[in-house]
């Protein structure tokens, strides 16, 4: 399957239900009114773009409807998508500039982070990059083993140490190995946290200290696994997480199995923090890299 067809067919329950709505009630006008963009601004809300986003996006499309003279309400949809594509983009690409460079992935618990690692050793590997894994998931019981499974699906060396052991101990000894072999990137699995947890989140302090130390000149991404059907609540974890641990860069999960797509804008426009990766499927090769063109498009592919 293609790589638009992908996005196309995990973003179908989104685009069913917020522009399947939205290009209904477009149809319902003749014009182009103030009682156009109140519907649309409540549309955009309910899928789970978020108020600030809806009213920065109405405001937008207020503007280039005035300014280019459009009265038919059907020429909306190609702004929309337009603005939609140009608010989702700036950031979206992994910065893999050193050999090595270094991932720190972080979630809590349940919203795909270990699967979402082997996904994305796979997908770097097929790049030619040689990846080490580092099993820093100590605390959960058969994280190790769970890692060590996609290990051997991407064909990537782990480096692990017994469950318990000292998360930071993993990543040095994961860094020492990186470059004793030369790798490209190694893909650091975190314990699942949450936001209070106070010796969790020192815990990932002394991870990166850790890295800091041993990689100080190396490309750092701390990406952040969500779970794209629990909607505004993702936001809020999104911006729990940036405040504890700052965050480059978000993975957005199991956006194939809801219809709230509609939160990749607000964590894109809302927090200012950039998508980087997208799941719609179960398959290795499900996470894609987030296109904000690609995902437009798919999103108002209304006509199959």
């Amino acid at each position: 399957m293609g790589f638009f067809k992908k996005i196309k067919e995990g973003l179908k329950k989104t685009r069913d239900a917020v522009v399947g709505q939205i290009d209904s009630m477009l149809k319902s006008f003749t014009k182009i009114d103030d009682e156009l963009f109140v519907e649309l601004e409540e549309l955009l809300v309910m899928g789970d773009v978020g108020v600030p986003t809806a009213e920065k996006i109405c405001k937008e499309l207020r503007e280039r409807v005035k300014k280019e003279g459009i009265k038919d309400p059907s020429e909306i949809t190609s702004l929309l998508k337009e603005i939609i594509a140009d608010m989702l983009r700036g950031g979206e690409e992994l910065d893999l500039a050193t050999s090595p460079s270094i991932i720190l992935v972080i979630g809590v618990n349940g919203v795909g982070k270990t699967t979402t690692i082997g996904k994305l050793a796979n997908a770097l590997s097929k790049e030619g990059k040689k990846v080490i894994l580092a099993a820093a998931d100590t605390f959960r019981a058969a994280a190790i083993e769970q890692l060590e499974i996609w290990a051997d699906r991407s064909k990537c060396e782990i480096i692990k140490q017994k469950e318990g052991s000292d998360p930071a101990a993993v990543i040095y000894d994961a860094i020492s190995a990186a470059k004793a072999r030369h790798a490209d990137v190694i893909i650091c699995d975190t314990a699942g946290r949450l936001h209070n947890k106070k010796h969790l989140m020192d815990e990932l302090a002394k991870i990166n200290r850790v890295i800091d130390r041993e990689l100080p000149d190396a490309s750092k991404e701390k990406l952040l696994v969500l779970d794209a059907t629990t909607g505004q609540n993702a936001v809020n974890q999104a911006e729990q997480f940036r405040q504890a641990t700052g965050i480059t860069g978000i993975v957005l999960t199991k956006l194939d199995g809801t219809a709230k797509g509609g939160v990749v804008l607000a964590i894109k426009d809302g927090l200012g923090i950039p998508v980087k990766y997208i799941g719609v499927g179960e398959q290795i090769d499900d996470l894609q890299p987030f296109n904000p063109d690609a995902f437009a498009d798919a999103l108002f592919s209304i006509k199959e």
